[in-house]
């Protein structure tokens, strides 16, 4: 095969947000540059174009949240292509498995907002926007929780896998300032559901956490992984994931509450089983899967 047939391999990482960083692609007809209103600096567009827009489309050329990056339905249609090649590709690619969520999980989002919406806990959490952060943990007391709380497994679960809170990126790609929050919610819960699942970080084990994802939450992004991700199986591990793992990760996802709606950062002192039975996980098989530093791992925590 020639260079040029692998072209695509070979993107550098933040090379498809480059891409639409200026407004001006794709033949956008957002001039780029500033006027002056009053003493508010806005980017200039023709009188043509401003006359033809709606009031919602007007604001889409506005950041609505820090990071936002206004995007049109055919960037976000190519950047939905591009990103969803390279976590297909390299599914440790976690800028472009990010990307690919925000620009196909607009109608998923919204479930999940209305989800949050109708719950107390949910609302509250809405309302109040907690973030987990290195920032905002306190991964010295979560350390000296007893054996077996969710505070203390959650350290466990970090410290084993070399893993951080703050490797999940900020969204940029969202149109609305309140989905985009409910995006950096579930990244940012992700892990606690490896905890809660008893899964480590290796491929096995993100398979099996996304299959309870995709029935939890509905994102493409999350049902592109599970059904794309055990093409890299062995036939061993193919076997215990369709055997074991995924009809598990289904009948948990499907007997469980709206991960969203649980307000992780009140639970930590609070048992992993106490916590598994309040949402509806079921307690994970006792099969052996390999964590990244090559030592095994029970199923179970």
């Amino acid at each position: 095969m020639t260079a040029m047939a692998w072209w695509p391999l070979r993107l550098p990482r933040g090379f498809l947000l480059r891409v639409i960083n200026a407004r001006r692609v794709l033949g956008s007809d957002v001039i780029v540059g500033t006027c002056c209103s009053g003493t508010r600096r806005q980017p200039c567009r023709s009188s043509q174009t401003a006359a033809a827009e709606s009031p919602a489309e007007e604001q889409n050329y506005y950041p609505l949240y820090p990071g936002h990056i206004p995007t049109s339905l055919l960037q976000k249609s190519l950047l939905a292509v591009g990103s969803a090649f390279m976590a297909l590709y390299d599914p440790y690619r976690h800028d472009m498995v990010a990307v690919l969520g925000e620009t196909t999980g607009y109608l998923a989002l919204q479930k999940l907002r209305e989800q949050m919406r109708n719950d107390p806990e949910g609302y509250r959490i809405l309302q109040e926007r907690p973030r987990i952060r290195l920032s905002t943990l306190d991964i010295a007391g979560l350390r000296m929780l007893p054996e077996g709380t969710f505070g203390r497994e959650y350290v466990r679960f970090l410290d084993d896998n070399r893993v951080s809170p703050d490797t999940r990126v900020s969204a940029r790609f969202v149109d609305d300032e309140e989905l985009a929050y409910v995006i950096q919610r579930y990244r940012e819960v992700h892990d606690l559901m490896h905890t809660l699942l008893g899964m480590p970080t290796n491929m096995l084990g993100e398979i099996a956490v996304k299959w309870f994802e995709a029935v939890q939450t509905g994102l493409p992004m999350c049902i592109l992984g599970a059904m794309f991700g055990p093409v890299r199986l062995n036939t061993r591990k193919l076997r215990i994931l369709t055997t074991e793992l995924i009809p598990w990760a289904i009948r948990s996802g499907r007997s469980a509450n709206s991960i969203l709606n649980v307000y992780y950062e009140e639970r930590w002192e609070q048992t992993v089983e106490s916590l598994r039975n309040e949402i509806g996980i079921l307690p994970p098989p006792e099969v052996q899967v390999q964590g990244r530093a090559g030592q095994e791992k029970t199923g179970l925590l």
